[in-house]
Parts: structure tokens; sequence; C-alpha cells
């Protein structure tokens, strides 16, 4: 099923926003307006969104077909309302959001005035910069319509295709846990990784993203392939001695850092243990170490 050509408003000129705006116009469809207000929005809109009119939401969706309100989560229900209140929005029109922590329920009250709504959230972290359209063809389109609504799952996922992305359905129960899975793994692993430079470069060495690149990449791409029989390192092992010792230098060099390592290594015990890696009497020690607050208070 492949939609008609649609006049496109975007709402708003944002990293996420303006790149869908600008697959779509690839597409062949026509993007009549978009909004912005900051500046990095407007420079933006100009370099993805040529001679895009740039208007306020309202003026912006009245003249839209497919309205495509790229929006921070929290600021969503908010501006659907408002649209609805300004009579801005009207029957027949496809109104989209790219919100991941939200299925099609905070669309609500745009479907009680007969638009068809539809969660598109792509699996991908973006810049808003040209090279995030070919980002867009690599990744997944998590979407959502309405139960039953087989006609409306149609029309998100001939979109999700026209953009160059998959479309992966996402039933409106499991919109939640889907955002915190990818949050817990995109965004925490960003804060790892960040967390693991950091370390090396209080410890004076040079070049740490460099360093690690292969490691984590290689260890990405091993857990992706073999799940948790690709575990590595002192815990999946058992050995204790090395952990007391990593929980001895993070307290005394990087004490903002060691309730993360804790965390983490509680969970690889876990995962390492149910994997038949570690055996449940090392497994045992190492909870007990993880769990002693006394632990780490100085280098043995």
């Amino acid at each position: 099923m492949r939609p008609a050509r649609l006049a496109v408003g975007v709402v708003s000129a944002g990293r996420v926003g303006s790149v869908l705006g600008a697959a779509l116009a690839r597409a062949g469809h026509t993007v009549v307006a978009a909004s912005g207000v900051s500046a990095s929005s407007l420079a933006r809109a100009e370099r993805l969104l040529p001679e895009v009119p740039i208007l306020p939401p309202d003026e912006t969706v009245r003249r839209a077909d497919l309205v495509l309100l790229a929006l921070p989560d929290d600021t969503l229900a908010g501006m659907v309302r408002g649209l609805v209140a300004t009579e801005s929005l009207r029957p027949g029109q496809i109104v989209v959001h790219t919100s991941g922590a939200h299925g099609i329920d905070v669309l609500g009250p745009a479907a009680e005035l007969g638009a068809l709504p539809l969660a598109l959230h792509p699996v991908m972290t973006f810049t808003g910069r040209e090279e995030d359209l070919e980002r867009l063809t690599a990744c997944s389109i998590g979407l959502t319509a309405a139960e039953g609504a087989e006609a409306a799952w149609n029309v998100g996922e001939a979109l999700t295709v026209e953009m160059g992305a998959e479309p992966v359905r996402i039933p409106e129960s499991a919109r939640a846990l889907y955002h915190a899975a990818l949050a817990h793994g995109a965004n925490h692993l960003m804060t790892l990784v960040a967390d693991c430079t950091e370390l090396l470069t209080r410890a004076g060495i040079g070049q740490a993203e460099r360093l690690v690149a292969p490691l984590l990449s290689a260890a990405l791409d091993n857990v992706l392939r073999h799940g948790d029989r690709a575990l590595t390192g002192p815990v999946a092992r058992g050995d204790l001695g090395t952990v007391r010792k990593h929980l001895a230098v993070l307290a005394e060099q990087a004490p903002d850092v060691a309730p993360a390592y804790r965390a983490l290594a509680r969970r690889t015990v876990a995962r390492s243990t149910a994997a038949g890696l570690l055996a449940a009497p090392a497994a045992a020690e190492l909870t007990e170490l993880l769990d002693d607050p006394a632990e780490g208070q100085q280098i043995q």
C-alpha cells in the first residue's frame, strides 16, 4: 500500500523532525511548512528543508495532510490538546508522532476528531545533519497504530518503507517497556563508554577512545551474535581478587563511578550464572563482595 502524495507539516524542525521531513520529501511528498523557534532549529530547517516556510505550529498543521509531531515526550500531549482547541486539526489528516515513550493513546483527542493516529519512532540517534538520511535507511522504526485497524498499520508501514527504514510493529501495551529497553541500551551505553574513556584519561592514558574502540566494538558484536555466552572478564570468570581490586581503586579514585560498577557487576553475576558460565558458589561470593559497602575502601 503506497500512500498518495501528501502535504507534510513538521512540528518541529528538531533533529528528528527535520530528518524525517527530508526523508518524506525525498520519497516524493511535499513538506508545505515547518515550525521552529531556536536558532539551531531554523538553521537545520534551512539546510534539510530548503525553501519550506517556517510557521507557527497551528498554521503548519492547517496546511498539512500528514502532520509530523517530532516533539519531546513530555510536551506531546499538551501540543495535541492545543491543536484540537485551536481547531487546527481536521478529520482525515494523518497525525504521526515520533516519541518512543508514547503509543497512540496520546493522540486520542486527534483521533476523536477523525484523524488517523500513528506512532513512528526511529530506533536511531540523530544529529540533525545530512548523514542522518543515510542512517535512516539502516534503521528500524517502531510503529504503533490502533488495535485491529489494519489499514492504519499499512499506512504506517508504507510511510516507513518510503523513508527507507524497516517497520516493526509495537503493540500499544508494549510501548513503555519497548522504550525503556532502548533507552537502557543506547543511552546507558553512551554513559558507560564515556565513563570508561574518562577513567583511562584520569589514569594518564592518552588516546583513550582509540584504545577502547576495537574492544568495545568486538564486545557489542559478540553479544548481539551470541548473547550471554559472549560474557567475559573477571566477573564472568569468578575472579574475586580482581573484582576486589577494582572496587578499591574506584572507591579511591572514581567514587562517582563505583556505584555503577557495582550495579552492572551484579547484573553480570546474574546473567553469567543463568548462562552456566559462573558456578553458584563463585556467584554467591561475588554477590557478597559487591553488596558489602565496606569492600573497596583501600587498594589491596
